[in-house]
C-alpha cells in the first residue's frame, strides 16, 4: 500500500518533536487536550446546570450558544461527549452528567421520521450502555433500531434518509433519498443484532452498505452526497448534493462519513470489499490536489475559491477517528496521518482559547454552506469525534 507523504503547516513543529520521543509526545498531546477539555467543557456544563434545565448545545448563533431539542439530529453528541470525558478522565462527575443528559433523550427511541436516530441514540445510549451495562439502555437501543428499521425500503435495499414530502427536502422531487451520512446509522443496527439476537437488523445494515458501495462512489472513489432511489421499481433516479458545492463535487464531510461508515462495516462483517473501499477513499483524500497542508480539509474539495474557502474541522475530526480504527487493520501509515490531523486540530489554529468559542473545543467547522447555515463555527459533533479520536489514539499508544 502506497503511503502518502505530506507536509504540514501548523503542527509541524510539534510533530517533529514527536519523532524524537514518540511515546512522551503522544501522551503529552492527549493529556494537554484532556486538560483543556476538562476546563472548557466544565464551563459549558456550569452554564447548563445553573439554568436548572437540561440544555443541549449544538453551536453558536448570533454570538450565543444555540441549544437544540431532543429530536434534532445532533442531540446525541453532547451527552456522548460526557461519556468520552468520563473515559478520558475517570472522573465520576462526567459519568453522572452523561447519565442525566442521555436519559433526557429516551423518547428518541420512537422517532421514525428521519434516519438520524442512529446518530442520536448510538452516541448517547450506545456509549452509556458500553460503559455501564445498564439493561434499560440496552432496551432503548433495540427499540431505536426497530424505529430505524421502519425506514428500510426492500426494493432498492436501502434505509431512506429523509422523507420525500417533508421540509426543504420535499421540494427536490426525490422519491427515496439516501445520503452518505446514513452510513453512520448502521452501527446501531449492528449493535442491535448483538443485543437482541435479531439478525434482521444486521441484514438491513449489510444491504444498505452494499447498495451504497455500488452506487454512491465515482471512479475516483469520491462520494456523491445524495442518491435518489426508486422505491417501487428499484434503481437510481438521481445523483445529487444537498450540502456540497455541486452535484459532482466532493463535499468534505460526506467523504468523512464514507470512510468512517465503511470502517464500521468492515469491523462488523470483515467483508474485505469494505476495507478496500476505505483504502480507496483514503487515497482520494490524501492525494487530492486540494487537500490542505495541515490536513483539515476545505468544506468541499471542489469549492471554487480554494484556498480562500472555509475549512471544516468536523470533517477532519471524523476522518482522524476513522483512521485510528483503520490503522489497527495492518495500516500503520493511517495512524501517522491521523496523528498529523490531531496535531493540527490541537493547535491554536483550530482549538479554541479557554473561555471562548461558546465553550466548544474546536473552531472552524461548517454545517451547510448551500443552506447558509453554520459557516465557520463550532459544532458539537466536531468536539465529539475529536474526543473519540483522542480515545482511540490513547488505546493504540497503550
Amino acid at each position: 500500500m502506497k503511503q502518502v507523504l505530506l507536509t504540514l503547516g501548523l503542527g509541524v513543529v510539534l510533530l517533529s518533536a514527536c519523532h524524537r520521543h514518540d511515546a512522551e509526545c503522544n501522551q503529552q498531546i492527549i493529556s494537554d487536550n484532556v486538560k483543556f477539555a476538562t476546563q472548557q467543557l466544565g464551563r459549558q456544563v456550569e452554564i447548563i446546570e445553573e439554568s436548572g434545565k437540561i440544555l443541549n448545545p449544538r453551536t453558536i448563533r448570533c454570538d450565543k450558544i444555540y441549544y437544540v431539542p431532543i429530536d434534532d439530529w445532533t442531540s446525541g453528541f453532547f451527552p456522548g461527549t460526557m461519556w468520552y470525558m468520563f473515559e478520558l478522565t475517570g472522573d465520576e462527575k462526567w459519568k453522572n452528567l452523561g447519565v442525566k443528559y442521555t436519559e433526557d433523550l429516551d423518547s428518541v427511541k420512537y422517532l421514525t421520521w428521519h434516519h438520524d436516530v442512529g446518530f442520536m441514540i448510538n452516541t448517547s445510549f450506545g456509549n452509556a450502555y458500553r460503559l455501564t451495562k445498564n439493561e434499560a439502555y440496552k432496551e432503548v437501543m433495540i427499540e431505536a433500531a426497530k424505529s430505524l428499521s421502519t425506514r428500510f425500503r426492500p426494493t432498492p435495499g436501502v434505509i431512506q434518509s429523509w422523507d420525500e414530502d417533508r421540509g426543504w427536502q420535499g421540494t427536490r422531487g426525490w422519491m427515496c433519498p439516501v445520503i452518505i451520512d446514513n452510513m453512520m446509522n448502521l452501527e446501531l443496527l449492528f449493535e442491535a443484532t448483538r443485543l437482541s439476537g435479531d439478525s434482521s437488523f444486521y441484514k438491513m445494515a449489510v444491504s444498505h452498505a452494499d447498495v451504497t458501495l455500488k452506487n454512491h462512489f465515482r471512479k475516483d472513489y469520491s462520494s456523491y452526497h445524495v442518491i435518489d432511489y426508486d422505491k417501487i421499481k428499484g434503481g437510481v433516479r438521481h445523483k445529487q448534493t444537498a450540502q456540497g458545492y455541486a452535484n459532482e463535487s466532493a463535499w468534505a464531510r460526506g467523504q468523512a462519513w464514507a470512510i468512517y461508515g465503511f470502517a464500521v462495516c468492515y469491523r462488523e462483517t470483515k467483508d474485505p470489499r469494505y476495507l478496500t473501499l476505505t483504502d480507496n477513499i483514503y487515497n482520494f483524500l490524501f492525494t487530492h490536489k486540494n487537500m490542505s497542508e495541515d490536513l483539515v480539509p476545505y468544506w468541499d474539495f471542489d469549492a471554487p475559491n480554494i484556498p480562500n474557502e472555509p475549512r471544516d474541522a468536523s470533517a477532519a475530526a471524523i476522518i482522524a477517528s476513522a483512521l485510528y480504527e483503520l490503522s489497527t487493520y495492518d495500516r500503520p501509515e493511517y495512524k501517522e496521518t491521523a496523528d498529523r490531523i490531531i496535531a493540527s486540530l490541537s493547535s491554536p489554529a483550530y482549538r479554541a482559547i479557554l473561555g471562548t468559542n461558546g465553550n466548544f473545543l474546536l473552531m472552524h467547522s461548517v454545517g451547510s454552506i448551500p443552506h447558509g447555515g453554520e459557516i465557520d463555527v463550532p459544532l458539537n459533533y466536531a468536539d465529539y469525534y475529536f474526543l473519540e479520536a483522542l480515545l482511540r489514539k490513547q488505546a493504540i499508544e497503550k
